[in-house]
């Protein structure tokens, strides 16, 4: 396996790294986007806390990822600029490298793990950036990394464990502390930790009453493990495929355990449903790891009742195709798509009739399945397997009470099953 290039482990003092955030921030003045923080009513009636919203999915390449990749770009001399750089990325720290890298003129190569979402691999690429697709984690991609840095004397730009990138993102620290002055406690999405390491440290100078919490997914709970002295598996496969990292920085575990108050961990549903809730509440586009701190708040709602609490969108880079099936999931959860089971005598005019029947329960059919091979029922009769959309639970079993009291055997199939 090859030697990660050395990072100064975090010795340094809080007041040390606050000095770096603060020359970051006027360093990326005008050069990144200071996104708003906005008040949800909605979401804090859900919670039962004031939730406050810090919108990172609206910086140009829809990531938090921006600050420190331009902060540590900005560190360059000049041999290093003309050589280049090379990072390895689930796809927001590729982007903004590439991004601003562009716009400094620098040379970039970009390492990906083969799941990469297809959107954030075109977008990299669209910047300029040679993409080599290898491995299938981020840790696999960044070992591919390391060994073309030295290959090609290229810069390596590490996506969290560097001190500069730390000090960019905790830039987004400082704007938290002027916007929601006060707040009791903040969640931050936590992969690799340099996001929540920045911020925390900014937040305990600036705010120090304020609680910095991490979350992560239950699939990857590296730096769970380490704040808490756990040892729960990694389990590949994640829709928050942004903070999915085996094992966390060096630097950002020792800032972690100075400045954070605690880890949690949520499910994938929890994360499915955030960025459902995201998307119809707050009319924004969220990917799985940018809606991890919603989760958080809806998984452990007890925790922040009362509260003034913000959280922050990390990230709005979602493959279409997987938010296709989040969307489609999450209508299947709220009863607003419904499967049915219907036996029928298998007559001229019954499955208009069934039709019929589902269109005066003001139920809109999405798909219809007619089997007679594939079946158990007598010759006589056949099964219909029909998708509705409807407005909820309730109004599924109002539709299921018409057909019934119509003559016909209807029912919800078992959870799992399909039609044979």
């Amino acid at each position: 396996m090859s030697a990660e290039p050395s990072a100064e482990v975090g010795a340094e003092p809080s007041a040390g790294l606050f000095a770096e955030i603060e020359a970051a921030a006027l360093r990326l003045a005008g050069k990144i986007e200071r996104t708003p923080c906005l008040h949800s009513r909605t979401l804090s009636e859900i919670i039962g806390a004031e939730v406050w919203i810090k919108f990172e999915n609206l910086q140009f390449t829809a990531s938090f990822k921006e600050r420190g990749a331009l902060n540590r770009l900005l560190d360059l001399d000049d041999a290093q600029r003309r050589r280049g750089v090379i990072a390895a990325s689930a796809g927001n720290h590729a982007q903004g490298v590439s991004y601003h890298a562009r716009r400094l003129g620098i040379p970039t190569v970009i390492v990906m793990p083969m799941a990469t979402p297809a959107v954030k691999v075109a977008r990299t690429r669209a910047f300029g950036a040679e993409v080599v697709l290898c491995g299938e984690s981020f840790d696999e991609a960044r070992e591919r990394a390391i060994a073309l840095a030295a290959e090609r004397r290229l810069t390596w730009i590490h996506p969290y464990d560097d001190r500069a990138v730390i000090a960019g993102q905790g830039t987004l620290g400082i704007e938290l502390a002027e916007q929601v002055p006060g707040v009791d406690s903040v969640v931050i999405p936590v992969g690799g930790g340099g996001l929540i390491a920045g911020v925390a440290c900014a937040l305990r100078a600036l705010s120090p009453g304020t609680a910095v919490i991490g979350v992560q997914t239950e699939r990857y709970p590296g730096m769970y493990n380490a704040f808490h002295g756990r040892n729960r598996p990694v389990e590949r496969g994640t829709i928050a495929e942004g903070i999915a990292v085996i094992e966390p920085g060096r630097i950002t575990r020792e800032r972690v355990r100075a400045d954070v108050a605690d880890l949690l961990l949520v499910g994938e549903t929890m994360i499915e449903e955030a960025i459902l809730l995201l998307l119809e509440v707050e009319k924004t586009v969220v990917e799985g790891a940018g809606a991890a701190g919603l989760a958080a708040l809806i998984a452990h709602r007890d925790r922040f009742a009362g509260q003034r609490v913000a959280t922050v969108i990390s990230g709005g880079n979602i493959d279409p195709i997987l938010m296709i099936g989040i969307l489609e999931r999450g209508m299947v959860r709220s009863g607003r798509l419904a499967r049915i089971r219907i036996s029928v005598r298998d007559t001229p005019g019954a499955l208009a009739r069934l039709t019929a029947l589902i269109a005066e329960c003001q139920a809109n059919i999405e798909e219809v399945h007619h089997q007679r091979a594939f079946s158990n029922m007598p010759l006589q009769n056949a099964e219909v397997e029909v998708v509705i959309q409807t407005r909820g639970h309730e109004h599924v079993a109002e539709v299921i009470d018409a057909l019934r009291r119509s003559g016909f055997d209807a029912r919800l199939p078992a959870a799992g099953t399909r039609a044979s």
